[in-house]
């Protein structure tokens, strides 16, 4: 049998590829492969469960565009599908001169993108949330918080009722594109398909190397570490809590997130990986290693960031680092409070010149698509992807 469609990747964005192909091609038939027992195991399940607004991200680029319209669609798709989806909001908190200023210039961009963005005052950021403090913050009204796991169990039962096949438990070691079909091959079968879709994730570049694409990147893991508070203090604040990124640094710093189901968590911070898909601390996998301490990217990107990562280091491996980059917002945090969470693994594409890639990176060849670079906030993002992908993929088909 020859499948009109095949997705790679059980993840948030693959599960919402496959439906929306078979939203825009009804009848195909489609086979969506994942190499984990169950879907949404690693990026979509490891996750603050943010609903992102889009803030932060560059005016123009996929990300600003996609996770705006994200935010909507995913609101919807909760709201259609029974999923419990709470829109609290977001309080960005400067605790300083320097982080003000910053939030002055987050604001003018929130204005570009076009969000719904408010100022308020230190008073008026303590009236809202008597636990934390700072000298102002920016209020997003619009964020949210969802279990993306169930998200993506419902797309994957619309991918079913939809007459998609799911194979789980399947690990893809061959992608051969010819003139008028794909081969996918694993170690015990193959199939072939008209057309591929990649949304590989933590193996995005390995699955675009086994298909031939010639790619100038590796795909790096970044552990987030997060702790979660005990129960009696799960209602210490009633929005996210962030505070004012450093644009100067990759990632956004460590947050109080409320979760949907009631638990409240810390985190998270970015050390460099040892595995890619291995959780507990400490873990670490020969293979993974050794394939980016050999990528030269890698020391480009390490020197380029030396004394973050040492920080990074350091309050990873003293709870009490970790806790005064909370304290600077919450003070009334505590030692006792961080308690052990499972962390999260970051899949982050890095050039060879040692450049992080901040935004989505898809790329098309005559007869697939390859997500190739899709982090935070690629959940939000999924069902917008999902469209662009399919969008690519259908052009001419």
């Amino acid at each position: 049998m020859v499948y009109d469609y095949c997705v790679i990747g059980g993840g948030i964005v693959g599960v919402a590829t496959a439906r929306e192909i078979l939203k825009q091609r009804p009848g195909a038939t489609l086979l969506l492969l994942d190499k984990a027992d169950t879907l949404g195991v690693h990026q979509t399940g490891h996750n603050s469960g943010v609903i992102h607004s889009g803030i932060y991200y560059e005016p123009g680029s996929l990300k600003a565009e996609l996770s705006r319209r994200g935010a909507e669609l995913t609101k919807e798709f909760a709201a259609e599908h029974g999923i419990a989806c709470e829109v609290i909001g977001k309080l960005l908190v400067a605790t300083d001169a320097a982080e003000h200023k910053r939030m002055d210039a987050l604001y003018e961009r929130s204005k570009i993108n076009g969000l719904d963005v408010e100022v308020i005052d230190a008073a008026e950021l303590r009236r809202r949330e008597p636990a934390i403090t700072g000298t102002g913050a920016l209020f997003v009204p619009t964020t949210g918080i969802i279990d993306y796991r169930k998200v993506t169990q419902a797309l994957a039962d619309g991918v079913r009722a939809a007459g998609g096949e799911i194979r789980v438990g399947v690990d893809v070691v061959g992608i051969a594109e010819h003139d008028d079909r794909i081969v996918i091959t694993s170690n015990e079968e193959s199939w072939e398909a008209s057309n591929l879709v990649v949304c590989a994730g933590l193996q995005a570049d390995r699955m675009a190397r086994l298909a031939g694409i010639a790619i100038d990147f590796q795909i790096i893991p970044f552990r987030g570490e997060y702790y979660e508070l005990p129960a009696e203090r799960s209602s210490l604040v009633h929005h996210l809590i962030y505070p004012i990124p450093d644009p100067d640094l990759p990632f956004l710093g460590v947050h109080l997130s409320p979760m949907i189901d009631g638990t409240l968590t810390v985190g998270p911070n970015a050390v460099l990986g040892m595995a890619r898909e291995k959780y507990k601390k400490f873990a670490f996998d020969k293979t993974d290693f050794w394939e980016y301490a050999r990528y030269r990217g890698f020391y480009n990107l390490a020197r380029a960031n030396v004394g973050t990562g040492i920080a990074e280091l350091r309050d990873s491996l003293s709870k009490r680092g970790y806790l005064a980059r909370c304290r600077k917002y919450c003070p009334e945090l505590t030692l006792r409070d961080l308690q052990p969470r499972e962390a999260g693994i970051r899949a982050q594409a890095v050039l060879r010149d040692g450049t992080m890639v901040h935004d989505f990176m898809i790329e098309r060849t005559p007869r697939s698509v390859h997500v190739l670079n899709a982090p935070s906030p690629a959940a939000t993002s999924a069902l917008p992807i999902a469209e662009v992908v399919t969008k690519r993929l259908l052009v001419g088909d």
